[in-house]
């Protein structure tokens, strides 16, 4: 059965459902035939399972001429609107095989960042601009600025539709079901961390006529931004979830926290600044709850993750403060499930699983394996590994504290 919202909360099989999710975000390509490993898929989803792992957020879709600086190293649409059909397939076994595990897949289908190619490629596919990149000028506003032409540039919005109408109505080859009939999916996210920028009005503009849209050809499942939430700076990304999640179409709200990203948090300090941080972790949560309960959708944490010890990139670090950190957010979230609020799940950022980190705190092609930091960050950040089994081990308490509460109250 396809999940649906029932005032405040998911429902699943006529019960609520909650989560501690992970961020998956390279699982179609991990899944392709060719260019991915199947076996490591399949030992990655295993391993989630096992976890109490029900929900995982993934990339469906990557744009741009394979090898590019800073993304995925082989791409799902090279060219404008040509496809890697091996990709596509990675995306069909890899829905498949959540399907066979009884897990929910949340499918986004871009992304303001160029990890992914995403609204900047589709940029410039059309303009025949570069894409300047902020690793190579180390001048971020000029890059969001760019991204941003997207709400207005017809051609750009067009190609992106085309897009998702590609992958909403694809037929998986394995089940031989439509991606729009298959209740494995459980929602679609228009992009990752949209930010409005200096095109607020065509940024809402956007939401709404795309958010319908996708409502149009998958009238069964769930849609939602796939944003930060108001950002810690909204004078700067004019995003204001207030405005943004107003329409109908819109079935649920997300939010990112990033304690590091945004200053609140010093890894080199950790006794200093982390009270400090969670305070405005829970202020932050607070405050979009408050904007979730007044249109009356059920919210995710969607994004959340802090570097292993001492700003260690290496696998045989310590993570006993993203342990603290952990705990702390899956606490939040279980004392909000327990009195029914919108707060009802989480995906942490982001699975390394059984990956290995190759160049420990460069930025890197990831031209060797996947891990859960995309190539346009230092590789090792935000990973959580199989191998830190003290992080796995909370992840799985938790699941497990989520799964009694929930067969105690269904």
């Amino acid at each position: 059965m396809f999940i649906k919202v029932q005032g405040n909360q998911f429902i699943k099989n006529n019960k609520y459902y909650h989560f501690i999710g992970t961020n998956f975000w390279y699982g179609a390509h991990l899944a392709a035939n060719q260019s991915g490993d199947r076996t490591r898929l399949l030992k990655e989803l295993d391993t989630l399972k096992a976890l109490g792992i029900t929900n995982l957020r993934i990339m469906a879709g990557s744009e741009g001429a394979n090898h590019s600086p800073y993304n995925m190293p082989i791409s799902m649409q090279p060219k404008l609107g040509v496809y890697n059909e091996d990709i596509l397939e990675g995306l069909d076994f890899l829905i498949a095989e959540m399907q066979k595990r009884d897990m929910q897949a949340v499918l986004c289908l871009s992304n303001f960042w160029y990890w992914s190619g995403g609204l900047s490629q589709y940029v410039s596919w059309v303009t025949d601009e570069t894409i300047p990149y902020p690793n190579d000028t180390n001048d971020w506003e000029k890059y969001m600025r760019f991204t941003a032409q997207f709400y207005t540039n017809t051609a750009a919005i067009d190609a992106y539709r085309n897009h998702i109408e590609t992958i909403i109505t694809r037929v998986n080859t394995i089940t031989n079901t439509s991606y729009f009939n298959d209740p494995t999916i459980m929602s679609w996210e228009l992009a990752n961390e949209p930010y409005a920028i200096q095109n607020q009005v065509e940024y809402l503009n956007w939401i709404e006529n795309t958010s319908a849209f996708i409502k149009q050809l998958a009238p069964q499942q769930l849609v939602t931004i796939g944003g930060e939430g108001n950002t810690p700076f909204p004078w700067f990304t004019n995003n204001n979830a207030l405005a943004d999640y107003k329409f109908e179409s819109l079935d649920y709200i997300t939010i990112h926290i990033w304690i590091q990203n945004w200053e609140w948090y010093n890894p080199n300090k950790h006794d200093k600044t982390y009270n400090d941080a969670l305070k405005k972790v829970k202020n932050y949560i607070d405050e979009h709850l408050f904007i979730a309960s007044t249109f009356n959708k059920p919210m995710v944490l969607e994004e959340f993750g802090i570097s292993r010890d001492n700003l260690d990139y290496t696998n045989q670090s310590t993570v006993n403060h993203r342990n603290t950190y952990f705990k702390d957010v899956f606490d939040i979230l279980l004392d909000h499930i327990k009195n029914e609020t919108n707060f009802v799940g989480c995906n942490f950022w982001a699975w390394g699983g059984f990956g290995r980190v190759n160049t420990p705190g460069e930025v890197s092609n990831n031209q060797m394996e996947f891990i859960g930091d995309p190539a346009h960050e230092p590789q090792g950040w935000y990973s959580v590994f199989e191998s830190d089994q003290t992080t796995v081990k909370l992840i799985k308490e938790y699941n497990s504290k989520l799964k009694a509460f929930n067969n105690l109250n269904s």
